[in-house]
């Protein structure tokens, strides 16, 4: 998206700024002082998704968000670092260049399954907290054909041309927020609508599905000792909480709780919910915000 067109009215907008860390160039927003927390949104999203709990958080610790390449502001300049593992080189990489020591990540969705990679390249493992993690891959046929299909969408450059004309109306963005199990009113739609109707940041999500692959990350995990915390919607309709609930049963250091009648945008839709959990989980593992 173009940043001089949206900036006025994009959540946050007051706190962005943009560095450059090869190949990418990240849109980045940061508040607050204190420990710090990387907040890394899903598949699809933008910083826009952390727009409730970002002033929350920041009001106790030091909070950054960023775009992943190619979604939301951030421009990437590589088409072949859209994987789990590239991903996480690159963030690393930036955490590196700008001075970041984060002692906690926080990533709903596909950044749940990031945060997890990140962790594990970073100094001083830090805590993660998954927000509906996505950290199962698809089942059965689906399991085959959808990677399949993605890698050949990505390839094909009016497809996310197309996506975007079908699918950047607001009815469409509705019927895609409606089939994760979540509701939202209609001026936080109209964020999503954006996105889906930028045909870069279509591009983008469809190479990162295309590129994702979970099962080197889930081979590690079920002997990680890395701290952390699953919160899960019951109704969530994109990632099962049946999810998060097997994944911190298979880890040492990782609890979970499943929330009753929210979805996958949880953190969207019962921020302050969220925002609890994640301040007592957070202090109970000795990360002590401002009070």
């Amino acid at each position: 998206m173009d940043w001089t067109r949206e900036q006025h009215d994009w959540p946050m907008a007051d706190a962005s700024r943009f560095t450059l860390c090869k190949p990418h160039k990240w849109h980045v927003q940061e508040a607050g002082s204190g420990p710090l927390l990387l907040l890394l949104h899903g598949a699809g999203g933008a910083t826009q998704s952390w727009r409730h709990l970002f002033p929350l958080l920041a009001a106790h610790y030091r909070v950054i968000a960023i775009d992943l390449p190619g979604q939301g502001f951030t421009r990437s300049g590589a088409s072949g670092r859209f994987g789990l593992a590239e991903m996480a080189q690159d963030i690393a990489a930036l955490c590196t260049q700008e001075g970041w020591q984060p002692q906690a990540l926080i990533g709903h969705s596909a950044g749940g399954a990031l945060a997890f990679e990140l962790a594990g390249l970073l100094p001083d493992t830090p805590f993660v907290i998954g927000i509906n993690a996505a950290l199962a891959p698809f089942k059965g046929v689906a399991g085959v054909l959808f990677p399949l299909m993605a890698k050949a969408l990505a390839k094909m450059p009016l497809v996310a041309t197309l996506f975007t004309a079908s699918t950047g109306n607001p009815r469409s963005v509705q019927r895609l927020i409606d089939g994760t199990g979540s509701a939202l009113p209609p001026k936080e739609l109209a964020y999503y609508q954006r996105l889906v109707g930028d045909r870069d940041h279509a591009n983008a999500t469809l190479k990162m599905m295309a590129q994702w692959n979970l099962d080197p990350l889930l081979a590690r995990l079920s002997h990680s000792e890395t701290r952390g915390f699953l919160i899960a919607g019951e109704d969530d309709k994109a990632v099962p909480a049946i999810t998060s609930v097997s994944q911190a049963a298979k880890m040492a250091n990782v609890d979970c709780i499943v929330l009753p009648d929210l979805g996958h945008l949880i953190h969207e839709e019962a921020p302050e919910v969220v925002f609890d959990l994640i301040m007592q989980s957070l202090r109970d593992n000795g990360i002590m915000g401002r009070a």
